[in-house]
């Protein structure tokens, strides 16, 4: 099977979601005999040097990479208040980009064009004028009700109309293309049933977020020491920013008091001034860590505080995988298939985060049976071979109904 994947931006180095979960699922489609070549945009904000990517990154039989500028221009930001097209979408839209999809598209059959983000839906007439692929689209998030969730969390007026707004433009973007696709891949069940109900009628699936679990190494080690603290998420995604924000204000002053020697520790690509210049008791700022995984396995606790946002959140997972004890919010676990106080700590105010990070620095011996049933789960339910190959079957029964379709009217 020849896909082409089209991504919003290179999905290397594998330090945030996204990116994790689109170099997961392309390893696995190449462990199953796919052909997969990428199209992918290099932007200014996430540029990555593809000529220094490693000799393991081999899943690809080809790499496209078209430089596109896609900086935050704040002028234009607030001009577009007065325009119907959204500015999160017209930053994507570049004329080099199309014209090497038209490249590829010409000089090569698929049988399959996975988009690997709504954004870049305004190039599904190219690809219906120079192939007869399928066409995909795997849903991160919805992407709209990102911005919704972030915009009633806001107390400034002014900042919740404004991005009301831009969740309202995105939202009509989506819509708009909503029915384009030959089928739809959600990454949880609950983003699948919102986009049904804003009017999806194509064939849909959900398939989750994997990881290949055999590059997890839990140190359970780690449970013999006094137990820390961390968060690690890129710190230029509103959501991270804000929940990290909400813990730090309303949570961590608590929770100093009631243990002093206890330490949160705060990793995080792109991060701002703000949080580098927070001076508590116990925080210490690391800012962008050499290896995620190395982090998250020094930390016993893991923090996910989110509060707006969508789809998976793979740092959930790959805690999870690593064997730590996560505690989140229900928005947070969204997509997960984990139970409370079995394989995470749920919960969803500063009460409760008070109350469950306060019980496992008073009984550090309850943590490794969190953090093995964790690390079950993962291995059992997000392994991305099996993820992959519930893929590979879907694929394959809808060409085999287009062939025979197109068979039949010829």
């Amino acid at each position: 099977m020849r896909i082409l994947q089209l991504c919003k931006k290179f999905p290397y180095p594998l330090k945030d979601g996204e990116s994790i979960a689109v170099t997961h699922l392309s390893k696995a489609l190449d462990d199953l005999g796919c052909e997969v070549t990428l199209l992918s945009m290099n932007t200014t904000k996430h540029y990555c040097d593809v000529t220094k990517l490693p000799k393991t990154y081999n899943h690809y039989k080809e790499i496209h990479a078209v430089r596109v500028n896609n900086n935050t221009n704040y002028l234009t930001a607030f001009l577009n208040i007065f325009s119907k097209e959204s500015y999160h979408i017209t930053r994507f839209v570049s004329k080099e980009f199309e014209e090497k999809l038209i490249e590829i598209l010409k000089e090569n059959t698929f049988d399959v064009v996975q988009i690997e983000t709504p954004i870049l839906s305004f190039y599904i007439p190219i690809i219906r004028k120079y192939s007869k692929a399928l066409v995909a689209m795997r849903s991160h998030n919805v992407e709209y009700e990102i911005w919704d969730r972030y915009a009633k969390n806001q107390t400034f007026a002014p900042l919740r109309w404004y991005w009301k707004s831009v969740a309202e433009k995105l939202q009509r973007f989506e819509q708009k293309y909503l029915n384009e696709y030959d089928l739809v891949l959600a990454l949880t069940g609950r983003d699948l049933k919102l986009l049904k109900k804003e009017g999806l009628k194509k064939p849909n699936y959900v398939i989750p977020i994997g990881l290949d679990v055999r590059n997890y190494k839990p140190d359970f080690s780690c449970y013999k020491k006094p137990p820390t603290i961390g968060f690690i998420g890129s710190l230029d995604w509103m959501p991270n920013q804000e929940g990290l924000k909400w813990f730090v204000e309303n949570v961590w002053e608590q929770i100093i008091d009631l243990y002093p020697n206890v330490e949160l520790h705060v990793a995080g690509r792109h991060t701002p001034k703000w949080v580098k210049n927070i001076n508590q008791p116990g925080v210490v700022i690391h800012g962008e860590v050499p290896n995620a995984k190395d982090f998250i396995n020094q930390h016993s606790i893991m923090i996910v505080p989110l509060f707006s946002g969508s789809g998976m959140r793979v740092k959930i997972l790959e805690g999870m995988a690593l064997g730590r004890v996560v505690v989140t919010t229900e928005l947070g676990l969204e997509g997960i298939d984990a139970k409370d106080y079995d394989e995470v700590l749920l919960s969803n105010s500063e009460e409760g985060f008070l109350y469950n990070i306060s019980n496992c620095l008073k009984n550090p011996k309850t943590l490794p049976a969190i953090g093995h049933n964790a690390q079950e789960l993962a291995a059992q339910k997000y392994d991305n071979l099996q993820i992959g190959k519930q893929l590979v079957a879907i694929y394959r029964e809808h060409l085999a109904v287009g062939r025979e379709q197109f068979a039949i009217g010829n």
